[in-house]
């Protein structure tokens, strides 16, 4: 009897409380109320936690699917005006989207920021403490990946049709630790406890690999050629909701995971080979497993095509059903699609939409070839050769043999044509061949991805412009019509409105809101740059943003920073040609000018690193060691560090680089000119408040135009001075003998007395510095130093 007393009470507790929380549920309702509603909901039937005893984890999964709901309808009513409007969509082919959190940069595209956080309170919670717990999707390494992500947005922003299409990696880019000054690698396992942004669609497409070529005839006695994989992979597509900027547009990023066709033999199993039973799942999962695996050897050489070759097939057959679910005929896919290759990664792209219209649909070569050549666009962000992919051509014939036959082909015809242009010109012949026959013979991406294309474009006006004169020149002079110039952009949205709502307020107050989709309206701004209220209320903005990062800095490496010093920040992937040396040699020269009592009215400064080397590149990790020791030797010398402050930020990522950039007084672009392709951390410093030091490379030239030449501090070798210093002979040994202050920093690297006496340690720097610097650090030292001073 009293079980029964006790139960009625709770029955009926339990009934009331589904009553209250279900009551007036809008799934996309976007009031407080609503969303308090959904949100709990979500708690309760998605996680499966009570509120009370949920952890934070559990409360960040609740609110992003609460989030994801309001997202939904507008999905769906923006797939449906694209059908009835008929449009033609992008297909943006990247192997890299740097996204970063969803939570709140989808919050303030929806507008939804102010109610959320309303809900939130209503529930004793925080946005801010939630949205902390979102694992970044690291699906990139660097500059290419957040252009990627950044170009999303904006498409979204502008209600333009794309599909972004890529690689779900398991593991992104590595985790960065940093141990007694030296990067190690630890795996980002960003989907542990899943994604609630993602859906996983009920779509998929079979991949081949490997296996041999035929000759048939069709039913119309045609010569018919087919693959005959001798290995396939399932793609599972995986569809993540992009939205614009207060807009009803959201686009769709869909991500292909790597499955095997039949993932458990049992007849193997039952055999009592357990391990076997599973082996092909194993190999499949693999391709999609990491971002950009080492490819020193030929198994990460096959693996890294293998990676490309798939989400490249997944996403063109993807479109291929699409197209053909509409009703529409092939011949007319490229007046209903146009596909952007990101770099050379998805360009073997050019020869599978040949094999799928030839020997998938029977299209005959001239139609193929038109339809292929007035799909693709070809993006090219490098001009280091190191960087422009080529296969060897065994491993290409082993993994792809289809794809080699039809690239030979579309070689036979292109250099064919070029004969009759350039004839008994067997040079140029072999420069723009696709198979590279220089040492062991190879196909070269770039040039597939540029004959296969109706367009080609580099990403800063600098670039192109080298494009045109050095890596694809022949290729200019030949059709000089399909380059322009598209040079890389950031989006607002997240690098301003949401990295520094301080600032973002204080500029919506002064101008209005405009600029929000249209940064030019920030010249509007000008007037306010000699009026003092303005000018005290936004270095407030900055000091607010300087405290948070230097508490960020305490509590996460247990450093303290002088909020009032200057910041002096360089934050990019860790590479030669970008000069962090340069950085760490200026400070060791500010160091030796301290001790030696030469330096005066030094300005105290907080030098800020950040960025990742690639796992094998020995020489990036020694000067992140570099900087480390700098960093031991000034902040621990009680004559220098009330002066001179260096930290090496371990991990950078999107979210460290939404503390770092609203805090950065000084912004280092320092790259060697003629080197970086555009480089974009330029742009979203300077939208913060950052003033620049840096060369005439990449788009800092085109930003120091936007922002007036008094904030930029310029210095440096241009790239015409670089080639005619190369050609005379470049000696560094002369800039060494010349500067007392080089001299004095390169001698104290090489004898140890920067490095507690360890005179090894630094020596494959120094070396490399002395007899070759390919990037010209000795020659701009002194130049760098002198504009440091300004």
């Amino acid at each position: 009897m009293r079980e029964q007393e006790q139960g009625i009470p709770l029955t009926q507790g339990l009934k009331q409380q589904q009553t209250d929380t279900l009551a007036g549920e809008n799934r996309a309702g976007t009031t407080a109320e609503e969303i308090a509603v959904s949100f709990r909901n979500h708690m309760t039937h998605s996680v499966g936690r009570p509120l009370e005893s949920s952890s934070l984890i559990d409360k960040y999964h609740a609110l992003s699917v609460a989030v994801r709901d309001r997202l939904m309808d507008q999905w769906l009513e923006t797939v449906e005006t694209y059908r009835q409007e008929d449009v033609r969509v992008l297909a943006y082919l990247s192997a890299e989207y740097l996204l970063g959190p969803h939570l709140q940069n989808d919050l303030l595209n929806l507008d939804l920021t102010t109610q959320i956080e309303q809900a939130l309170n209503s529930l004793g919670l925080d946005l801010k403490t939630i949205a902390a717990e979102e694992p970044e999707p690291g699906l990139g390494n660097g500059g290419l990946g957040r252009l990627a992500a950044c170009f999303l947005d904006s498409l979204s922003t502008l209600e333009i049709p794309v599909i972004g299409y890529g690689l779900r990696y398991e593991f992104g880019i590595f985790r960065q630790d940093i141990v007694d000054g030296w990067q190690v690698e630890k795996s980002d396992k960003w989907l542990q406890f899943g994604n609630p942004w993602e859906i996983c669609a009920s779509t998929s497409v079979e991949v081949g690999l490997f296996g041999h070529t035929e000759t048939y005839r069709d039913d119309k006695a045609a010569m018919r050629h087919r693959w005959v994989p001798g290995y396939k992979i399932k793609g599972i597509p995986f569809d993540t909701p992009i939205p614009g900027y207060k807009t009803r547009t959201v686009n769709r990023l869909r991500l292909w995971k790597s499955e095997a066709v039949d993932s458990f033999d049992l007849g193997v199993f039952n055999s009592g080979d357990y391990t076997g039973a599973v082996r092909a799942k194993m190999e499949s999962e693999t391709i999609s497993k990491v971002l950009y695996p080492p490819d020193e050897k030929v198994e990460g050489k096959r693996l890294r095509l293998t990676q490309q070759f798939f989400f490249t097939s997944c996403s063109l057959q993807d479109m291929v059903r699409l197209h053909l679910g509409l009703g529409k005929p092939l011949i007319e896919f490229d007046k209903k699609w146009t596909v952007q290759l990101n770099d050379t990664h998805p360009s073997i792209g050019i020869a599978e939409l040949m094999r799928l219209l030839m020997d998938e649909h029977a299209m005959g070569w001239e139609d193929a070839w038109r339809v292929t050549q007035s799909t693709f666009g070809y993006t090219n962000h490098t001009l280091l050769p190191e960087a422009l992919e080529r296969w060897p051509l065994d491993l290409f014939a082993n993994l792809l043999p289809r794809h080699l036959e039809i690239i030979f082909e579309i070689n036979r015809r292109f250099l064919d044509e070029m004969r009759c242009h350039y004839p008994n010109d067997d040079a140029r012949m072999r420069r723009m061949s696709i198979i590279g026959e220089d040492g062991e013979r190879s196909v070269q991406m770039a040039h597939l991805a540029v004959v296969g294309s109706k367009a080609i474009n580099g990403v800063a006006e600098l670039h192109t412009e080298l494009l045109k004169k050095t890596t694809l020149h022949d290729y200019y002079e030949a059709f000089p019509e399909r380059f322009s110039n598209k040079t890389n952009g950031v989006t607002p949205r997240r690098w301003l409105m949401l990295s520094n709502p301080e600032l973002t307020g204080l500029i919506d107050e002064t101008i209005g809101t405009g600029w929000h989709k249209d940064l030019y309206g920030l010249k509007l701004l000008e007037p306010f740059a000699k009026d003092r209220g303005f000018l005290d209320r936004w270095r407030k903005t900055q000091e607010a943003s300087k405290s948070r990062l230097a508490v960020h800095i305490k509590e996460t490496m247990s450093i303290d920073v002088d909020p009032m010093s200057m910041f002096d920040v360089q934050v990019k992937r860790l590479h030669e040609y970008k000069r962090q040396h340069l950085n760490a040699l200026h400070i060791l020269s500010l160091y030796c000018q301290i001790k030696g009592g030469t330096m005066k009215d030094l300005e105290p400064r907080t030098f800020l690193f950040g960025g990742k080397a690639a796992p094998s590149y020995t020489m990036a990790k020694l000067i992140i060691k570099l900087i480390c020791q700098v960093g031991e030797l000034v902040n621990n010398d009680p004559q220098v560090k009330d002066l001179l402050k260096v930290i090496f930020l371990p991990n950078y990522s999107v979210s460290l680089g939404q503390r770092i950039y609203p805090a950065a007084d000084l912004s280092e672009q320092i790259s060697t000119a003629g080197f970086e392709a555009s480089g974009t951390g330029c742009m979203k410093f300077m939208m913060n408040g950052a003033v620049t030091i840096g060369t005439l490379d990449g788009a800092n030239i085109e930003i120091r135009k936007e922002a007036g030449e008094q904030n930029f501090f310029l210095f440096g070798l241009t790239a015409p001075e670089i080639s005619d210093l190369q050609q005379a002979g470049y000696n560094p040994r002369r800039y060494y003998d010349k500067s007392p202050l080089l001299r004095e920093v390169l001698d104290g690297l090489r004898d140890g007395r920067f490095s507690n006496g360890d005179c090894h340690l630094f020596a494959p720097l120094v070396n490399d510095l002395m007899n070759s610097d390919r990037y010209f650090v000795l020659a701009d030292f002194d130049a760098y130093a002198a504009a440091q001073k300004e």
